[in-house]
């Protein structure tokens, strides 16, 4: 008995009998300027990923690493690091907005709009506010995704503006991290 091929499930390609393979990101014309995308999972940020990324960094500020120092300021606990904050906020983009990026074209307009504290849960969204060819780089279309990362309980953390370089369908060929 012969059965039919089953068509792929979403966000997966087939690479063989019964054997499929995830895709991460778009290429260039899958991009829809205006789509929203929330990043799944959350993340809870712990003590020792502010100790170990603050220090890893040579961000030593007493307010991210000392805790009773930090009993005397107006928070009276320690801060986790903006930089931890914009790497796990970015980092939770990557999957399915650059997954195919050629390269990351940098950050602008990052503001960082409550604090974050070990325990917290953060959670990300990015829409897609532009994209366009480029201009030096034929067969490749640059995107600038708007990012917000929010805590479990709704309070927005950081908004930032981020854009990437990736091919375009026709000169994609196979997807990164094909082996």
């Amino acid at each position: 008995m012969t059965t039919e091929p089953r068509p792929a499930p979403t966000g997966y390609e087939r690479v063989g009998d019964n054997r499929y393979r995830e895709l991460l990101g778009f290429d260039y014309e899958g991009f829809v300027v205006g789509a929203v995308f929330e990043h799944r999972p959350g993340r809870t940020v712990t003590e020792m990923d502010n100790v170990l990324m603050s220090t890893l960094c040579m961000n030593t500020s007493p307010l991210h690493i000392d805790a009773a120092h930090c009993e005397t300021t107006q928070w009276g606990r320690p801060l986790v690091s903006s930089l931890v904050t914009l790497s796990i906020v970015s980092g939770m983009s990557v999957r399915s907005t650059s997954g195919q990026a050629v390269a990351n074209l940098g950050w602008d307009s990052i503001r960082l709009h409550h604090p974050v504290f070990a325990g917290d849960t953060l959670y990300a969204e990015s829409e897609i506010i532009a994209k366009r060819p480029s201009a030096s780089r034929p067969g490749q279309g640059i995107v600038t995704v708007r990012t917000t990362g929010s805590t479990a309980k709704g309070d927005v953390v950081l908004t930032f503006e981020r854009s990437f370089l990736v091919p375009l369908r026709e000169h994609s060929g196979e997807h990164s991290g094909d082996q």
